[in-house]
């Protein structure tokens, strides 16, 4: 994360729902790769429906949502994508959004990885809270939040977690067996994205 000023930038809290949108990204993923242009893409899908929302302005937000996402891959990643196995297209979509977001990337990182290279097996909600008042002295936006809002957070990040195959549904931290593509794909990157991942695989290709 990037200060400016010696103050840290806020983080982005958009992620209140939704999982990886793994089925919202593989529409959105074969529009942009038709066109290579986000705000065309963004305009078909909401004029056509084609995320099948309930209504426009949930259509513009779930849109909106998953270009962001999509658009910090590389367009090759997002070729890799729509050609990727089920657990391929989960590791990228964690990538993504930790990627999008500070607070996932820095979760993953700082917890996740961390307590599973010390071969701490579990990973719990006060894990996460713990973590969230270690952060909100940097970060005011943190208290700013509704406390519905902050719980939305923190459940669409367990979900994440969970829908990506890196921890179970009883807590457990699941080593993340990554195919050479998406290792190929994520450890070119500097810094590296590996650090997002429960694994002891190298941080850079040595290939």
């Amino acid at each position: 994360m990037s200060a400016t000023s010696g103050q840290q930038e806020r983080y982005a809290l958009s992620f209140t729902s939704g999982g990886l949108l793994v089925r919202e990204t593989q529409v959105v993923a074969s529009i942009y790769l038709s066109c290579f242009d986000w705000p065309a893409t963004r305009a078909l899908i909401v004029d056509k429906n084609l995320l099948q929302s309930k209504t426009r302005t949930s259509s513009a937000r779930l849109t909106r949502e998953t270009i962001q996402r999509l658009s910090v891959l590389s367009d090759s990643e997002v070729v890799f994508l729509t050609t990727a196995s089920p657990t391929e297209q989960r590791h990228l979509l964690w990538a993504a959004a930790c990627r999008r977001y500070d607070l996932i990337g820095e979760f993953a990182e700082e917890v996740l990885r961390e307590r599973f290279l010390v071969l701490t097996p579990t990973i719990s909600v006060d894990d996460y809270e713990r973590f969230i008042s270690a952060k909100r002295l940097w970060h005011p936006e943190l208290d700013e939040l509704k406390p519905s809002t902050g719980r939305e957070l923190r459940r669409t990040l367990f979900r994440m977690l969970n829908e990506a195959g890196l921890r179970s549904e009883e807590g457990a931290i699941v080593p993340a067996v990554l195919s050479e593509r998406v290792y190929d794909a994520l450890a070119t990157r500097a810094p590296s994205d590996i650090r997002f991942f429960p694994t002891t695989l190298p941080m850079e290709a040595t290939r």
